[in-house]
């Protein structure tokens, strides 16, 4: 079985969470057998094809972008020359130039959507992107929810119930990197053990100014690690609210980023807007077994992050409720250590990579299937 995925960014030029996601499904369900191959954009006009950890990504040019949207003319001729080679197109969602890519290249290979994100910040153009939107999402074979949350709170995929079903994303602890004792006492030396983490790209969405503002008045110590497009103004926001507590790492390698994971006393995970529809490094802190906080915005967040039980659920832009849901974890140590176990449990019973692989491999032989009666009865 061959499966090719088309998303406008990936490794190595981007390290976000739906990469990492993608990553995972590649390398997850090759252990089970499907060959995968990846279709992406990229500025590096030096290398179109790469191997990375066992399967191939096509680099088709990034020509320019319109409101965070990619476009890329030679992506056209790629997908439908790969489409045709692959079993299964993998697409993930959104990305409204993939749907022109799709009809323009009459794309006939079955396919899979896993529907990662609401659109939810440029209203305006959504409204012109809708009905190009519903075509492409009507006109492929299977859609994938990441997590119940999402599914029965988005107004789109509550269009599409009949053709959805939900594969919650997943973790393989096994391919993060062991930091060593050297790694780890450098970074003890610089930020200490009982702080607080955040790790992701510093996007409007992310609700790093509810977490400053949070952090404001007190002594709690917060690491900030990413960078992004808010980077500049979250630190002058830091700068004007004099924190001294809050340490921005910006974009670090993956064996500074588990020392990290492996240090903190807890994740704090402010995202206050549907865009977040999941959390890759939130799930990411549960694998390393720490208690969270993060706000109720109807996904996947609280899916991962069950209030009581893994950690502390709050209101979104909320600074005073992140406060002092930071200060009771501190003040309640053995409490917020149950909740890191809880947390490990919750990730090894519903968050593994194995567990997504599978049900990734079994719904691609589904929609072949599918499509192989569907030209039998033809």
């Amino acid at each position: 079985m061959k499966v090719l995925h088309f998303y406008r960014t990936y490794y190595p030029d981007t390290f976000g969470g739906v990469e990492q996601v993608i990553r995972q499904m590649a390398v997850g369900t090759t252990r089970l057998g499907v060959e995968n191959e990846v279709l992406t954009l990229t500025r590096d006009t030096d290398r179109p094809l790469i191997e990375f950890e066992g399967h191939k990504v096509h680099r088709a040019h990034l020509n320019f972008e319109i409101a965070s949207t990619g476009f890329s003319w030679s992506a056209l001729s790629r997908l439908v020359e790969l489409a045709k080679q692959a079993d299964v197109v993998h697409y993930h969602f959104p990305w409204p130039f993939m749907d022109i890519a799709h009809f323009l290249g009459r794309v006939k290979t079955p396919s899979v959507v896993t529907y990662h994100s609401d659109i939810v910040r440029q209203k305006y153009l959504l409204k012109l992107y809708a009905p190009l939107k519903h075509q492409f999402l009507r006109d492929v074979n299977r859609i994938v929810a990441t997590s119940p949350n999402y599914l029965a709170t988005s107004p789109t995929l509550g269009l599409y119930k009949d053709k959805t079903e939900v594969i919650t994303y997943g973790l393989d602890n096994s391919i993060y990197p062991v930091p060593s004792a050297e790694l780890l006492d450098k970074w003890r030396q610089k930020v200490g053990e009982n702080f607080f983490l955040f790790v992701g790209m510093l996007r409007y969405y992310k609700g790093l100014h509810i977490l400053l503002e949070a952090a404001a008045g007190t002594n709690i110590p917060i690491v900030i690690v990413g960078d992004g497009p808010e980077e500049i103004e979250l630190k002058r926001q830091a700068e004007k609210l004099q924190l001294k507590n809050v340490h921005f790492l910006g974009a670090l390698p993956e064996p500074d980023k588990v020392a990290l994971l492996t240090l903190c006393f807890a994740l704090a995970f402010p995202s206050h807007l549907r865009s977040e529809a999941f959390g890759i490094s939130l799930l990411e802190g549960a694998m390393y077994g720490k208690p969270m906080i993060s706000s109720e915005i109807g996904t996947g967040t609280t899916y991962i992050n069950v209030a009581g039980q893994t950690g502390l659920v709050v209101p979104p832009s909320d600074p005073a409720a992140f406060r002092q849901a930071m200060e009771y974890l501190l003040a309640h140590p053995q409490e917020a250590a149950e909740m890191g176990k809880n947390a490990r449990q919750r990730y090894l019973d519903l968050f593994t990579a194995e567990k997504m692989a599978g049900h990734y491999a079994r719904l691609y032989q589904e929609v072949i299937d599918e499509d192989q009666r569907k030209h039998q009865r033809k």
